[in-house]
């Protein structure tokens, strides 16, 4: 009976050991590719800055990856959510359910960035963030799975907003985007206005894709204040800034300062405008060596030099792909918390590292448009004016608001 009940347990054993055996591995990549999505504005007021040139940004990083990662293809998609919160959703919630894509990125319009990183957290896919800029998004919109990988108003308002007020600029008026970008780029670079001594003065806020700023341009000007900020950005900016000139405004003794400009802003106004503005950009085409060589291969595809915004999705796709393959799988879980012990250096990022709210942190930079008779090129636009290493730049973690950070 003990030799019966003895072969029996033996056999038992050997049965599971088999069965384990033959069961199959787990997957290092689920569905057999790595799908990203590029979801941004492809056709209205923010296109220039992102649009196409994000993606084809994305796509250079995937062939510079090689093309696959842990033996398997990476594949990228891309739409246009049209900067709208809900076309977005519904886009993104499509790529996780049927597309069975891994992770999006661009994201150009906080409504709409803020959507797709909730619906990110809900269903544990990575969302890295590159066009919108409120800090909400790191803040009491924090999710496990979302990172905020190229600026936030938090360091726009922080650095352009010291930097002004220290050149004497005191008294300030808004002109803002009427969403959560704009009044959260208006409430930073407030914040830092009174503390350097200055004050705000007064605001008006305009719709989305503004023609006509004549209006909001006559209350600035009544104001009688030094600065008048714009909080806004893309179309809406250089359309200001150009009935601004028609008004003019400068010629009167206000200044105009943009809180979120791009090299394509400046391409499109023309140096004898935008001449001596000061900005902040996290990226900037001519900066070294290395944004160079990235800037020239991208331009001979887009024909136009690399936004901070375009750039930024490159080094996050490139990132993406380099934790998934050091987490030697996709699983959104493994693959944040390799992102988040990188450090992050590349021809975009200086002293870069995710944190645990998701803020990418990194090098921002005062720059200033230069005069035509100093520029040698037609993309020659800006001298960087002061690094401001990110630490100094961006929101301590202490002042989070986000959930995951422990206090």
């Amino acid at each position: 009976m003990k030799k019966l009940l003895a072969r029996t347990s033996a056999s038992l054993v050997a049965l599971a050991a088999a069965s384990a055996f033959s069961a199959p591995p787990k997957e290092a990549v689920t569905d057999g590719v790595v799908k990203i999505g590029v979801l941004t504005d492809m056709s209205g007021v923010y296109s220039a800055l992102g649009g196409k040139g994000t993606q084809v940004a994305v796509e250079m990083a995937i062939k510079d990856f090689g093309g696959s990662v842990l033996g398997k293809p990476i594949q990228v998609v891309g739409a246009d959510h049209q900067n709208k919160a809900d076309i977005a959703s519904a886009k993104a919630r499509e790529w996780f359910d049927t597309e069975k894509v891994d992770m999006i990125t661009g994201l150009l319009n906080t409504g709409c960035a803020l959507a797709v990183q909730k619906l990110g957290g809900d269903k544990k896919r990575v969302v890295m963030v590159t066009g919108a800029a409120s800090t909400d998004l790191t803040n009491s919109a924090c999710t496990p799975y979302s990172v905020h990988y190229v600026y936030d108003t938090y360091a726009l308002g922080k650095v352009t907003g010291q930097a002004v007020v220290q050149g004497g600029g005191k008294n300030w008026f808004f002109i803002t985007a009427d969403y959560a970008f704009g009044q959260s780029l208006e409430a930073n670079t407030t914040k830092f206005v009174v503390k350097g001594g200055g004050k705000a003065v007064g605001s008006v806020r305009h719709p989305l894709s503004t023609a006509d700023f004549s209006s909001y341009l006559l209350q600035a000007q009544n104001s009688g204040a030094q600065i008048i900020g714009l909080a806004n950005a893309g179309a809406d900016t250089i359309n200001a800034i150009k009935q601004a000139r028609e008004f003019g405004i400068g010629q009167k003794g206000q200044k105009l300062v943009g809180l979120l400009i791009f090299d394509t802003d400046i391409k499109a106004l023309g140096l004898n405008v935008a001449q001596g503005m000061q900005f902040t950009s996290g990226f900037y085409w001519d900066r070294d060596n290395g944004t160079r060589e990235f800037s020239k291969r991208f331009f001979a595809i887009h024909k136009a030099m690399p936004t901070m915004d375009q750039a930024g999705a490159y080094s996050a796709t490139m990132n993406y792909l380099k934790a998934i393959k050091a987490a030697g799988t996709d699983d959104p879980d493994a693959v944040m918390a390799k992102l988040k012990s990188m450090n992050i250096a590349d021809f975009f990022a200086v002293n870069g590292k995710i944190r645990a709210d998701g803020r990418m942190v990194h090098d921002m930079y005062l720059m200033e448009v230069k005069k035509p008779a100093e520029s040698k090129g037609e993309w020659d636009l800006l001298k960087i004016v002061k690094t401001v290493p990110g630490d100094e730049a961006y929101q301590p973690l202490s002042e989070s608001t986000c959930p995951l950070v422990k206090k």
